[in-house]
């Protein structure tokens, strides 16, 4: 499965890579800018969030059956596949008449990027051996840095200009050149096709995973017994797995890799530190625009410093783990998230913009540091047929972490808003008002900054109970026979 590397252009290839990943990064970036506007001209504003959740949803269901196809038939051809998936979906969505068609089509769009994504990232472990690998995943990491600020700025130029079905279809050209790069400059070594796979595994994984995002999803919007119902299904579509995988001959998804306790540890530390990014993303602009009254594009900026912190973030571990070792940095990476999230809890009606956006920083920083420091892990952890499995496995649970985290905090500032009676403290169309500048009573604004302003101190609260999580995972990670990566690639140079 290893890549020829005396056939395969190495720069070529990681600029592919960075070609796909900015694809889908800044696809979230300008779809949430401009979205606003599409449902307006659409209709279905009730559906709104499901344009978001139905992306996640195939995204995270998608991303581990992906990683363990890349095993079985190589990266290159499953890369292909994602690819074509994404740019399929792309021109579909820009062409939606409605809403449920547009969720259909973004839908479409997040099974392409559960490939893509998993499978760049394994094919850099394949590439390059440890000591250049964190390196070139710093640049990866800097696609998201700049998507994050680049994105928006294109939405709104795309949305003035041209129809909005632009930032869809803008998509074709960069997946077109990115899958031409593929052909033409990545050469994998022969790979033996299994005549075993785990088609029943693969498709209870899937239809597992969607009920629990669905369930999720739900819960978050207050439609609590459909959440239940959903829930069910997915208790019920668990118990199949489990016991499907134990008997199966080649399981898509092996317990006993996901069980091990380095693996089981780092994916249980990136899915807590998904909930806090999720939890940041979320409930911090509405705390800067509405409690301390700054501009949506202030709050923007504060929530733009985690973007920075992380390829700072990453870079330094590329520079440093080989002398410090990868499970000090995971340790120090989990460290700074409870640092950063901790800042936010010491926020009040007057306090500066610039407090939360260095809590910001920092969380980006730590998420840098640690996703970098257990990526290498994991994939140097495993054998070279279960990298990609493995390598997806991660990707997978910070996606879970970003689902379970929308419903917790969701849950969380819904009950800091709820009167003694059930009622609410005050109601959307309030809220809304406030947010575009149409005050109200100068008393009924002030209700309204207090009651949302206690309301998210709790959720931040909760945050830092959950960023505490991480470093406890972070700390059980065993450090017995966890030699430096970057070490063993060292004595074997020397050999």
């Amino acid at each position: 499965m290893s890549a020829s590397t005396k056939t395969t252009n190495r720069p070529l290839v990681i600029a592919s890579i960075m070609a796909s990943m900015a694809m889908v990064a800044i696809e979230a970036t300008i779809v949430s800018t401009v979205m606003p506007q599409i449902a307006s001209e659409l209709g279905g504003l009730h559906l709104y969030s499901w344009v978001f959740a139905s992306f996640l949803l195939a995204q995270t269901a998608m991303t581990v059956v992906f990683g363990k196809l890349s095993d079985l038939y190589g990266r290159k051809p499953i890369m292909f596949v994602g690819i074509a998936i994404f740019v399929v979906g792309s021109v579909l969505a820009g062409f939606s008449w409605s809403m449920p068609a547009m969720i259909c089509f973004r839908l479409i769009q997040g099974i392409g990027a559960g490939a893509i994504q998993p499978v760049s990232l394994t094919i850099v472990g394949d590439l390059y051996p440890v000591r250049e690998r964190g390196k070139v995943q710093g640049y990866l990491a800097s696609v998201w840095a700049v998507s994050a600020v680049v994105g928006p700025m294109i939405g709104a130029l795309i949305v003035q200009k041209l129809s909005w079905a632009w930032i869809f279809w803008v998509n074709v050209p960069i997946g077109l050149a990115a899958a031409a790069g593929f052909w033409f400059f990545l050469h994998e070594a022969p790979t033996v096709r299994r005549s075993s796979i785990d088609i029943v595994g693969a498709v209870l994984f899937t239809v597992g995973i969607a009920s629990l995002m669905i369930a999720l999803t739900e819960f978050g919007v207050g439609n609590s017994g459909v959440a239940l119902a959903w829930a069910g299904l997915f208790v019920v579509t668990l118990a199949l797995f489990i016991a499907q995988e134990r008997r199966a001959a080649d399981p898509m998804v092996s317990l006993k890799l996901w069980g091990a306790r380095m693996i089981a540890t780092v994916n249980g530390a990136a899915m807590l530190a998904g909930m806090v990014l999720i939890g940041i993303t979320t409930f911090l602009p509405m705390y800067v625009q509405v409690v301390l009254e700054r501009s949506s594009v202030t709050a923007g900026l504060t929530l733009t410093m985690v973007m920075l912190g992380w390829p700072i973030g990453a870079t330094l571990t590329s520079r440093t783990f080989h002398r410090i070792g990868l499970w000090r940095m995971v340790v120090v990476g989990a460290a700074l998230i409870p640092v950063g999230t901790s800042t936010f809890a010491l926020l009040g009606a007057g306090s500066s913009p610039v407090l939360p956006a260095i809590g910001s920083f920092i969380i980006g920083l730590g998420m840098g540091v640690m996703s970098l420091a257990s990526l290498i892990l994991i994939q140097e952890g495993v054998e070279l047929s279960q990298r990609g499995i493995a390598t997806a496995s991660n990707v997978f649970s910070r996606n879970l972490g970003s689902a379970l985290g929308a419903a917790f905090f969701g849950a969380v500032f819904n009950f800091g808003l709820t009167r003694g009676d059930g009622s609410m403290m005050f109601t959307d169309d309030e809220l809304r008002l406030l947010l575009q500048g149409v005050h109200g009573s100068v008393a009924g604004d002030a209700g309204i900054r207090l009651a949302l302003g206690s309301s998210l101190h709790l959720t931040f609260l909760m945050m830092l109970v959950v960023s505490l999580g991480v470093v406890a995972l972070a700390l059980w990670l065993p450090k017995d026979g966890l030699e430096s990566a970057a070490a063993r690639d060292a004595k074997a140079a020397q050999k």
